[in-house]
């Protein structure tokens, strides 16, 4: 500003300057003139010397004025130029030193000015400038250089935009460009490098996302509100599908202008209340009215405070429990909602970040797995919390469902502080809104102790429960092992059946708990006997075994071992007892081709056998055929039977597993057929049963048996169950629906009090028909009952498959309680099985009070067997039934 000033008064020197000049040069020359000794020389002409001095001066005077006024002028366009030099060496300089890049044109869009950090943001220099340069010009250069990917129309079009355009440059920088025109016609091109920011926001809107998407995938309905004014900033997809309505319809509005006038007066309360609790948390349970249909909910209000420990927030958490109210009390105080949802979780739950693995969520579960508090696991990967061995496996897996983008469901061990254990895990990607794999979301559920309750049920499907022997289905498969190994060589084996003779006497003087002792040590002599040969348990009493080696003398020899083994007197609590074995035997290949040929012919031999005398040995020979037409003849008979109604039906009581037989009250029967042959007597049914099975007969019997037990139970005073067999044959043959539903409708009989007793040979033969038939029989309303479950193959797969109202444990296990901790902890994990699968548990076989006793304390629904009453016509108990005063329960004394 001083200096301005200096210029502006240093034009009064110069005028004055002027003007002394001026008058010097005049009073000179008019006093000259004026003086006569000055006269000028006459040689001038006739012009008046005067005059031509007067010229002359005044030329002079003039010229000097107009010299000073140039002078003057000149001085003061160089101090202007110097003036504007000064400002713009300021602007430069201002412009120069911005956080931005500017750029200037003209009208004609050239270049007027570019600042250094323009040149610096897109590495350029001022010698890549020249004049004259034009922004089509600057724009062709930095898109030669690779850092402009756009076209100049897009250019020019985005940057005037209001938001600008984001230009992405190959070192990662975001550079936000925002273009002017100036009412020149000129125009200002702003850069400003938003990296930094860019980021930010990407951080956040992470952030957010990451939170969204792990509510949405929390089961219960989870939203927020403002507490000053009540209205919704915030609900999930849960929320969304209870109430009907999206989440945008949600928020900004408050509980009156969202729900009807009943459920908003509850939600007010609630809100209400959470805010004046001293905790800030509010529980409880009421109805809302949504879509004109009362709900039942259980909610948890927490106030959410912010650094001040100001109420900022209510956060809400709610359920349906319409159906299930037991549920509500699972719910636990915590400190944040997230964490309630959670932690509430029952299995081990894992969010992982996909871009570098590391974990970002893990909830109070995770911790048995994770080794350590959930919050020492969040930032850290698999390869830093495990041991690398099962990193690696666990980076792979993680792998493969990222990849998969869908859901993969294994099993593998991982190491806790419990050993290593058996994990089930479930692996679900969740994808950003550009469809690529953002989160792993990953549940660990333990399954050990489950796969080991499988394992034994497996063992359990193959092996008798008893002596633990491979049953006949596994002997059937260990023959057919041995005919692939020895077919195409001169290789042959011996199939011996042994029959375990004194066994019906032994129970009928000491008992069955005695008898079933005297089979267990009949099996370990039996496999002491065959040194490590396939030794099996076919029946009750008969046993199975292979040998190879030159035959028959192998096979004779060893039949001749078990004889004298099995004879050696047994001690059994105290007791002496005496027993033999019968052996049958068949030979490869000379007997039969296939596993079935050799066991039927062994049977044929053994049948044989004890037809000559007890204690012997016989080997198998073609004329023994005859068996086979003796049961053609039983056959015969029994189809005769069944046409004249020679059977008859016997009733074992069914009672709730008490802790005495007091206690165990009588809730039904089990219809069982007795056959009583004219000439041979007594048939057993282990005997008739299966011929009626093999010949199509059953049917025609099981129709028979299910209408006499209905019309039987239709005439009792008291309305107990009965429960009645089906065979696999009557699934397989004819509408067995449609004779249930006739039956119940023929005999009145109320199709709850009717139990359906199968198999699983059921589901075997066709699995999706029976599965059908099972359903429509449940829908008629009668139960249906598992029958001697855990003696088949695959009992498990079926409970899954088919909800059944009762599982019948069979008799092998029960014989075995008090004596091996085996059979107790089989008979304790059936019974939380099925509680687990809501189904009842009956067991059969019940013949000790301490059986009972057990029975009643592991929890068992229902008990059957010769502590309550043996197989007998109704009429034995037609006091249980109702029909008379007093009738005494028919009990086992043997």
């Amino acid at each position: 500003m001083a200096e301005k000033n200096w210029h502006v008064g240093s034009t009064l020197p110069i005028a004055v300057q002027a003007v002394v000049c001026l008058g010097s040069a005049v009073a000179p020359a008019r006093a000259f003139a004026l003086s006569d000794s000055f006269a000028p020389p006459s040689y001038l002409g006739k012009l008046d010397p005067n005059m031509v001095w007067e010229a002359l001066i005044g030329g002079v005077v003039v010229c000097a004025f107009l010299a000073a006024i140039a002078l003057w002028i000149h001085s003061s366009l160089r101090r202007t130029r110097r003036l504007q030099l000064r400002r713009n060496a300021f602007v430069s300089s201002a412009m120069n030193n911005l956080n931005q890049g500017v750029v200037m044109t003209d009208a004609q869009r050239r270049i007027m000015f570019c600042n250094d950090r323009y040149l610096d943001i897109y590495g350029l220099t001022r010698s890549d400038l020249w004049t004259g340069m034009t922004g089509y010009d600057i724009l062709e250069l930095r898109r030669q250089r690779g850092v402009l990917a756009v076209s100049d129309d897009d250019f020019y079009e985005k940057a005037a935009s209001p938001n600008g355009l984001i230009t992405e440059l190959p070192d990662g920088r975001a550079i936000l460009v925002k273009y002017f025109v100036l009412p020149n016609g000129g125009s200002v091109a702003t850069h400003l490098d938003v990296s930094d920011q860019r980021k930010l926001s990407r951080q956040l809107a992470s952030t957010k996302q990451f939170l969204e998407t792990v509510l949405d995938h929390v089961p219960a309905c989870v939203a927020a509100k403002n507490i000053e004014d009540g209205r919704y900033i915030f609900a999930n997809s849960a929320y969304e599908r209870f109430w009907g309505f999206s989440r945008d319809h949600a928020v900004g509005k408050n509980a009156r202008e969202l729900f009807a006038p009943i459920s908003a007066a509850s939600i007010e309360a609630a809100d209400k209340a959470a805010l004046n609790s001293p905790d800030g948390q509010f529980r409880n349970e009421f109805e809302v009215d949504r879509a004109g249909e009362l709900r039942m909910v259980a909610s948890i209000r927490i106030v959410v405070r912010d650094e001040s420990n100001k109420p900022e927030f209510l956060m809400l958490v709610f359920e349906d429990i319409t159906d299930r109210r037991s549920l509500s009390q699972e719910l636990e105080s915590t400190k944040k909602f997230l964490e309630l949802v959670v932690d509430n979780i029952p299995v081990a739950l894992i969010v992982e970040q996909v871009k570098d693995g590391r974990y970002l969520l893990a909830n109070r579960s995770a911790e048995t797995i994770l080794n350590r508090r959930r919050e020492e696991a969040t930032g850290l990967t698999a390869s830093d919390i495990f041991n690398p061995k099962e990193a690696k496996l666990i980076i792979a897996r993680d792998e493969a469902a990222i990849k998969k983008r869908g859901m993969i469901t294994e099993e593998h061990p991982i190491s806790t502080k419990d050993g290593l254990r058996l994990f089930l895990t479930r692996r679900a990607t969740v994808l950003s809104d550009a469809g690529e794999p953002q989160y792993l979301i990953k549940t660990h559920e333990d399954v050990t102790d489950r796969r080991q309750t499988e394992s034994r049920m497996a063992h359990m499907a193959y092996h008798d429960g008893l002596t633990d022997l491979p049953n006949r289905a596994a002997f059937l498969q260990a023959l057919t092992q041995m005919i692939e190994a020895c077919e195409g060589t001169s290789e042959e084996f011996a199939v011996l059946c042994v029959d375990l003779d004194g066994l019906k006497e032994v129970n009928d003087v000491f008992g069955h708990a005695l008898g079933d002792k005297l089979l267990i040590e009949v099996a370990q002599r039996l496999q002491d006997s065959a040194r490590g040969g396939v030794v099996a348990r076919l029946s009750g009493d008969e046993f199975g075994l292979i040998i190879d080696g030159k035959q028959p003398e192998a096979g004779l020899a060893l039949a001749q071992q078990i004889g004298e083994a099995v004879a050696q007197e047994f001690q059994i609590d105290g007791r002496a007892v005496r027993a033999g074995a019968t052996t049958g035997m068949s030979i490869f290949p000379h007997n039969g081709a296939d596993g079935a040929a050799l066991l039927a012919n062994s049977g044929a031999a053994l049948f044989r056998a004890k037809q000559k005398s007890r204690g012997t040995i016989s080997l198998y020979q073609p004329e023994m055929d005859q068996q086979i037409r003796d049961r053609r003849v039983l056959h015969q008979d029994l189809s005769n039977a069944i046409k004249n109604v020679e059977l008859a039906l016997a009733f074992q009581p069914q009672g709730v597993a008490g802790h005495s037989v007091a206690e165990s009250e009588i809730i039904g029967f089990e219809a069982l057929a007795r056959w009583q042959h004219p000439v041979r007597g007594q048939v057993s049914p282990a005997e008739f049963i299966p011929i009626a099975e093999e010949s199509g007969l059953i049917v025609e019997m099981g129709e028979w048996i299910l209408r006499e037990a209905c019309r039987e139970a239709a005439s009792w005073p008291k309305p107990l169950q009965v429960a009645v067999n089906l065979s696999p044959a009557q699934f397989m043959h004819g509408d067995v629906v449609g004779l249930v539903h006739s039956i119940l409708i023929e005999t009145g009989l109320a199709p709850g009090r009717l139990e359906l007793e199968i198999t699983e040979g059921v589901l075997i033969e066709d699995f999706d028909r029976g599965l059908a038939l099972l359903r429509r029989l449940k829908a008629l309303g009668v139960r249906i009952s598992m029958d001697d479950f855990g003696s088949g193959y695959s009992s498990l797969s079926y409970l899954q498959a088919f909800p059944f109202d009762k599982i019948k444990i069979d008799r092998a296990f029960i014989i075995n309680l008090g004596r091996n901790p085996q059979s107790a902890a089989i008979v304790r994990a059936v019974i939380d099985l099925g509680h687990g699968l809501e189904m009842s548990i009956i067991a059969e076989g019940v013949e000790t009070l301490d059986q009972l006793a057990f029975l009643a304390k592991e929890g068992c629904d229902g008990v059957q067997g010769y502590l309550l009453g043996k197989p007998l016509p109704i009429g034995k108990y037609a006091g249980l039934v109702g029909r008379a005063e007093t009738m005494e329960l028919a009990l086992k004394t043997g």
